[in-house]
């Protein structure tokens, strides 16, 4: 093989080691999506658990807790979780009970600045507070809109705004991922269940990575065709290059 092979061969590897950095800087760019969302969570205990069923399914009890967050993110393992105390005692101080009634205990936290669509600030305060007294089969949903308008959901009834924010927008997708604040301490539970479809009145669940498919590959970085196609023209150049490199020494003997 000539030298001027050898450079042809060289010239390639360059080409596919360069294509190969551009996927992984895609891959990149990709992971960076998020969703801006009203995320639901229960209150167990002292701290946050993401909600596993949407707000029009769950069906709290007489003195629990619920919180919603207003705020950008991947999914429910990125999710920012409601700011501020949670305590039903202190929440409902002002709301006896009341027989053939429950009450439930909200949280609506309506996020940062950075979390807000363009041209919107979030009200204030944030978060805030609401004790709702509903009627024992009452949803999340139900105890929502008794102290929560107005409300606004899509065509899918997917939950878009609370006390009307934000004003426009329901769920869509953003440059970056995750909030400016991030979880306030603690883990998020598992994704939502889902058929691929989203929740009633919910949240987005977990969202497919840009360009999923069927290539199985997990990790969000170049595929292994990509590195297994370098690796072969490195292969090629080194032994063109020994090629070569053998001749010459053939020729100067």
């Amino acid at each position: 093989m000539t030298r001027r092979r050898v450079a042809v061969v060289l010239a390639a590897l360059s080409l596919v080691l360069t294509g190969a950095a551009g996927v992984v800087g895609s891959a990149g760019s990709a992971q960076a999506a998020g969703y801006r969302y009203w995320s639901f969570w229960d209150r167990a205990g002292d701290h946050w658990t993401y909600a596993t069923q949407g707000p029009s399914l769950a069906r709290p009890a007489d003195g629990d807790v619920q919180g919603f967050r207003f705020a950008v993110s991947a999914d429910s393992q990125d999710a920012s979780q409601p700011r501020g105390a949670a305590s039903f005692t202190v929440i409902c101080a002002g709301t006896p009970a009341r027989a053939g009634t429950k009450r439930v205990a909200l949280v609506l936290d309506f996020g940062t600045a950075a979390d807000a669509p363009g041209g919107e600030s979030p009200p204030s305060p944030s978060p805030r507070t609401a004790c709702a007294r509903v009627s024992p089969a009452a949803t999340t949903a139900e105890a929502l809109a008794a102290v929560a308008k107005p409300l606004r959901y899509d065509a899918n009834a997917l939950l878009c705004a609370i006390a009307g924010y934000p004003e426009k927008g329901c769920g869509e997708q953003v440059a970056t991922a995750g909030s400016a604040d991030a979880s306030a301490g603690g883990t998020t539970e598992p994704p939502q269940p889902t058929d691929g479809t989203k929740q009633p009145m919910g949240q987005p669940t977990t969202q497919p990575e840009a360009g999923d498919g069927d290539s199985g590959d997990s990790g969000g970085g170049p595929s292994l065709g990509v590195y297994g196609g370098a690796a072969a023209v490195a292969v090629l150049a080194a032994a063109a290059v020994w090629q070569a490199r053998r001749r010459g020494s053939r020729r100067n003997g």
